[in-house]
């Protein structure tokens, strides 16, 4: 094995139902060297997080249609994947508790979400 293919981009996993948003945030995202898997739910999330393929970090909406909301879809990912680095973004002002990773405010430019990516792949826990 090359050097070159024993470095993996890191792979994230972007979980969204505002298509646009996703869209240019995924965009951004693959500028910046990361591989980005984009679904817009937890039903799409959810075989990605079994899957036994390399997830460095999900990143996901708080509030998403159906009953399942960002944060239950990170416990669970944290189920299948105790590791899992998190990071929220949401429009709405809700209550963190329940967040296992940091929680960032739409709107939000390219450049910041790229950032507090980066911040969030660098620490060694998903918390932050």
């Amino acid at each position: 094995m090359t050097v070159a293919a024993s470095m993996k981009s890191p792979r994230i996993l972007f979980v969204d139902d505002e298509e646009a948003f996703a869209y240019s945030a995924a965009k951004a995202l693959r500028a910046a060297g990361y591989e980005v898997v984009v679904v817009p739910d937890h039903r799409d999330a959810l075989p990605i997080l079994e899957d036994k393929q390399h997830l460095d970090l999900m990143v996901s909406d708080v509030v998403m249609p159906e009953r399942v909301n960002g944060f239950a879809l990170a416990r669970m990912g944290r189920m299948r994947r105790p590791d899992l680095k998190v990071l929220f973004i949401t429009a709405y002002d809700l209550p963190e508790e329940q967040a296992i990773g940091r929680v960032l405010r739409k709107p939000i430019s390219p450049e910041e979400l790229v950032a507090q990516v980066q911040n969030a792949l660098e620490r060694k826990e998903g918390k932050g």
